[in-house]
């Protein structure tokens, strides 16, 4: 929900609550007669998720629920991403510069299989389809090898290099990823060294996406994201940017030193 207006998902969400209960169903019945699990409806009506194609034919002939409705589960709402995660992906696809900072992880378009896989693992939430979550994150990073890619800035903290995410042939096979991703002309990677102690950006990761002569940032924290693009906050986020890069070391350092803890 947006101010006063209805997301197209919150419609999808209080649409099928609704036909359920003219039904006279529990959450548990339907998910029994479609074959589903009680949690994953829940998440249909909660809007947390939108139900994937194969269950679009028993929930028109269990519940009712007519044409129209039907159509926007299979086509308005195309993704089961959350809502903010399309917008995310589609800004992405418009834009010519994205400049991303992360102080604990690599950052998502920058991963390789592995290190995702061993971050989605201990995450401390439950995925039901890691797999389909991992392929989805790779897809993401294709932006980056088109024709006329975005110039990626990426800026991360020198203790992303040094924490063993799913052990040392994990990390040396992502750590040469990036610097593979460093030669690209089109891409930088600059590392904040851990001796700058406290700096501009501690507090959390943010990605901000240059488009369409415009630009819009990116956050997110454990549970979800969210596109900010009012004038003031992208501002500030400019401002935590540039300080940032006063304090990362130049291209060829970060890569030297991307280097030297890969061979550790």
């Amino acid at each position: 929900m947006t101010g006063n207006h209805m997301t197209p998902r919150a419609f999808v969400a209080k649409e099928l609550r609704r036909a359920r209960e003219q039904m006279g169903m529990t959450q548990a019945a339907l998910a029994k007669a479609i074959f589903a699990s009680d949690s994953l409806v829940a998440a249909w009506e909660s809007g947390r998720r939108v139900p994937k194609p194969k269950y679009v034919a028993p929930l028109v002939e269990i519940l009712g629920i007519d044409a129209i409705l039907a159509r926007m589960i299979s086509e308005l709402v195309t993704s089961d991403a959350p809502e903010w995660l399309g917008r995310l992906l589609e800004l992405e696809g418009r834009s010519s510069s994205l400049s991303t900072y992360q102080p604990l992880l690599v950052p998502g378009l920058l991963q390789t299989e592995d290190y995702a896989r061993e971050v989605l693992h201990r995450s401390g939430r439950h995925y039901p389809d890691v797999d389909e979550l991992i392929q989805a994150r790779l897809e993401r990073q294709s932006i980056l090898t088109t024709d006329n890619p975005p110039l990626l800035v990426a800026i991360m903290d020198e203790s992303v290099l040094r924490r063993p995410v799913g052990g040392p042939g994990v990390m040396r096979e992502q750590l040469a990823h990036l610097i593979e991703v460093a030669d690209r002309p089109d891409a930088v990677i600059q590392i904040v060294p851990s001796d700058v102690g406290a700096y501009p950006g501690l507090a959390g990761g943010f990605l901000i996406l240059g488009f369409d002569g415009r630009e819009a940032v990116y956050v997110d924290d454990a549970f979800s994201g969210d596109i900010i693009d009012a004038v003031d906050d992208i501002a500030t986020m400019k401002r935590v940017w540039e300080a940032l890069r006063v304090e990362a070391l130049p291209g060829k350092q970060s890569v030297d030193l991307l280097a030297e803890v890969a061979k550790q």
